[in-house]
């Protein structure tokens, strides 16, 4: 269930500055078998951050991280990748921090060829939205 409150477009954009740097920071990362679950568990963050960052400016408060998500879901660009792999990247990083799942470097780097395509686009235009 999403709580409403005030909504707050530049808290929003805040939000979507940290999203952008905190990706570039993963995308420096050097890629290992060790690494790989970071990575993951990174770029899903900074999808869900955006996520976040749109239902702020509408003043939703979500209470999980499916909302954040399907708010991403529901933006009408065209991106090399399907949007809908964000919602496989979060499945994953469920997986990590609940289960123990030990991603491999493979997975890792579809998340970021996912991050490559789809997260300018996104962030472009809720940024667009914001302003």
């Amino acid at each position: 269930m999403n709580q409403l409150k005030h909504p707050d477009k530049k808290n929003a954009l805040s939000i979507v500055h940290a999203a952008e740097r905190e990706l570039g920071y993963t995308l420096q990362l050097s890629l290992t078998a060790e690494s790989a679950f970071n990575i993951i568990r990174n770029i899903y963050e900074c999808f869900r951050m955006l996520g976040d960052a749109r239902l702020v400016s509408k003043g939703i408060v979500s209470q999980d991280h499916v909302a954040p998500i399907q708010e991403l879901l529901l933006i009408p660009i065209n991106t090399s990748r399907p949007l809908q792999l964000i919602n496989t990247l979060r499945k994953v990083r469920h997986n990590i921090n609940y289960y123990g799942y030990v991603p491999s470097i493979l997975e890792a780097q579809d998340a970021i060829s996912i991050a490559k395509a789809c997260f300018p686009k996104l962030v472009e235009f809720i940024k667009n939205e914001l302003t």
